[in-house]
This record gives C-alpha cells, sequence and structure tokens, in this order.
C-alpha cells in the first residue's frame, strides 16, 4: 500500500478521534463583557462633584454626569479540570477599586488598574482551587451591578473587600454545604505592604428557598513592621419568603489592634427586602446602619446610615435598568455642599443605571 493511501485511511481515524477534544476546550471558552453607566443627581450640589466619601462611590460617585461606572471585558474557560478567568474593567467604578493599593516596586493603583479578575482554577471532584485575583467572599454585594439588587451600594460593601488576591480552596460537602478556606495578601489588595498573610474563612449553605454564609477574616493591616492584626467576621442570610418576595440580611464586626493606642472597632447592619411585581419588574428597599467608633475604614468617628429605595426592569435577556431614590446621614459633617463647600450630615440622590452585557 503506497504512502498517499495510506494517509488517505488514517486521516479520517485521526479526526474521528480528536474532534471530540478539540470542542470540549472550545465549548468551554467564554468571551464577556458590558457597559455599565448612569446618571446621577445630589441635591446637596457638591462643589466637588463626587457624591461619596473618599474611597467609596463604585457606581453613580459623579453628580449631575453621565458617567461609565464600568466598561468590561473577559475570558474565561471552565475547570474541566484546569481553567482561568481574566477580567478587565474601565471607568469611575475600576478607579475607586484600587485606589487603596500600596505603592510598591511592581505594585500599586497605576499598575493594576484595569484588572478585576485574573485567576487560575482546579477543579476535582468536591474540590476547587483557584488562586490569582478573585471576588471576595465577603458580604452580598458584587461589584457586577446587574448581579445586585440595588444599583449604588451600602456602607457595608463599599467599606468590606470587592475582590481579594492569594489562594482559596473550596470543598463542598453536599449539594447544599460548602466551605472556604484562603490565604490571602490582605484586605482587598493585590500587592502587599507589609510582611504578614492573611487567612480567609467561609462555611455557607443554600437551598432554593435560602442561603447563608458565615465568613472571617484575619490579618496583619499595619504598614511595615507595625503590627495591625484585623479581625473581622460577616454573616449573610436570604431568604425566599415567598414567590415574590425575598429578604437579605448582613451583619459585619471588625477590630484592628492599633499600635501605642486602644484597638480600633466598627460594626454594621443592613437589610433589603425585594419584590418581584411582574416577571421583568421588581423593586428593593433597603437600610443600614454603618458604625466606624474609631473612624478606620472612613476617616472619619461616625455612624453611617442610608435608606435606598430601587425600581429595577430587565426588559431583555441582558439589559437592566434601575432608577433609585437613596438618602444618607452621618453624625458628623462628611458630605460635600455647594461652593463654597459647606459640609453637611446628609445627602440625598436620584440615579438611573443602565447594565448591559453579553
Amino acid at each position: 500500500m503506497c504512502a498517499p493511501e495510506i494517509a488517505s485511511r488514517l486521516l479520517p481515524l485521526l479526526l474521528t478521534q480528536a474532534s471530540p477534544e478539540a470542542p470540549s476546550a472550545l465549548s468551554r471558552l467564554q468571551v464577556e463583557g458590558g457597559v455599565d453607566a448612569s446618571f446621577a443627581y445630589n441635591f446637596n450640589r457638591p462643589h466637588s462633584g463626587v457624591n461619596f466619601l473618599p474611597g467609596t462611590g463604585t457606581t453613580a460617585r459623579r453628580h449631575d454626569e453621565v458617567t461609565v461606572n464600568l466598561a468590561s471585558l473577559g475570558v474565561s474557560l471552565a475547570p474541566e479540570p484546569v481553567g482561568f478567568r481574566v477580567l478587565l474593567g474601565f471607568g469611575t467604578g475600576i478607579d475607586v477599586l484600587h485606589r487603596a493599593e500600596p505603592e510598591a516596586d511592581a505594585t500599586g493603583p497605576d499598575v493594576w488598574r484595569y484588572v478585576q479578575q485574573a485567576s487560575l482554577s482546579f477543579a476535582h471532584g468536591p474540590l476547587t482551587l483557584e488562586a490569582g485575583i478573585y471576588p471576595s467572599h465577603i458580604g452580598m454585594e458584587s461589584f457586577q451591578s446587574q448581579l445586585n439588587w440595588t444599583y449604588t451600594r451600602s456602607w457595608t460593601g463599599e467599606y468590606s473587600p470587592y475582590y481579594q488576591t492569594g489562594l482559596k480552596g473550596t470543598w463542598r460537602f453536599t449539594d447544599h454545604w460548602s466551605a472556604q478556606l484562603q490565604l490571602l495578601n490582605g484586605w482587598q489588595t493585590i500587592g502587599d505592604n507589609n510582611g504578614g498573610k492573611a487567612l480567609g474563612t467561609q462555611v455557607a449553605y443554600a437551598d432554593d428557598r435560602w442561603s447563608a454564609a458565615f465568613n472571617t477574616f484575619v490579618g496583619n493591616e499595619g504598614s511595615g513592621d507595625a503590627g495591625a492584626l484585623r479581625l473581622f467576621a460577616d454573616t449573610v442570610v436570604t431568604v425566599k419568603a415567598t414567590g415574590t418576595v425575598s429578604i437579605a440580611a448582613t451583619a459585619d464586626v471588625g477590630r484592628q489592634a492599633r499600635p501605642g493606642t486602644s484597638a480600633a472597632l466598627w460594626y454594621a447592619a443592613g437589610a433589603n427586602v425585594r419584590v418581584q411585581l411582574a416577571e421583568p419588574v421588581a423593586i428593593t428597599a433597603r437600610a443600614e446602619v454603618y458604625r466606624d467608633r474609631d473612624g478606620l475604614l472612613s476617616g472619619t468617628a461616625q455612624t453611617l446610615s442610608e435608606g435606598t429605595l430601587t425600581l429595577e426592569v430587565r426588559p431583555a435577556d441582558h439589559l437592566v435598568l434601575k432608577a433609585e431614590a437613596r438618602h444618607d446621614r452621618s453624625t458628623r459633617s462628611v458630605f460635600d455642599g455647594p461652593s463654597p463647600p459647606l459640609p453637611r450630615q446628609h445627602q440625598t440622590l436620584l440615579a438611573v443605571g443602565a447594565v448591559a452585557t453579553f
């Protein structure tokens, strides 16, 4: 049998054997992205043009402007058993997200400015490992606006990590119970500003009607050689009370040691009620109190409170429209006022947002 004839007989056999493998990897590869844009009006008419406190305001941060909070583009490969996800972001939200990154060689807010997630994953049976930059296990609010019940984020969410950097192991005991253990660089940081590492844990339960998670963080948040052990616990519970009504509650408590003085404390509690009025229409009410006793996270010793009412419409599978009214109060004059700057203890916002994804 001549070589061309052998090749002509072997080629279909090789293609038949290889074809199941090629589409398998290709079918796991997904391209994703979207745009989150908004307009917000602040009745304080802030002189700075900024609606929120420093380091916060990942949505609707600018007053009386149409703003792109987040434009995302990414690619992911489902872990079977190895996968990855890279997600980039652009806009005012991503600028706020990385503003606290420590400045050092080969790291800092300018280095990581456009990165939302960059992680590798490995899955085998009930175990999943993930390493790199990935979403935080703390809190109920996501950095992706379309995944949240409201449009603007709570103070509890803004003063908790949206992302973490490290190694995460997740073990699923059953279809409902799971646990996580994480070795982290720190509290919402990619670069590290000290020689210590942090530990994060989660125990979670979820079924068709309700879910609950207990999350912790333990680590040194001091700069350089300074010791500043941070202890933090967070609980999130969500209940589908009826076919149309869902309720979510959160509670946080944190403590951080401070060299030469007493430890700083903060704690918070919030509740959300979501009513599905029709298939594409829902309304959510949120109320919360955030007590930063020593001003460690917000920069001012204060108690923040807010109430938010959000109307959501999903006219298409990949389009979410939200209209929101929000009122914030503080025990200190921390909110910007009109020119000349007149700080106030309260502010009221009206915001509309649109998120389109693919």
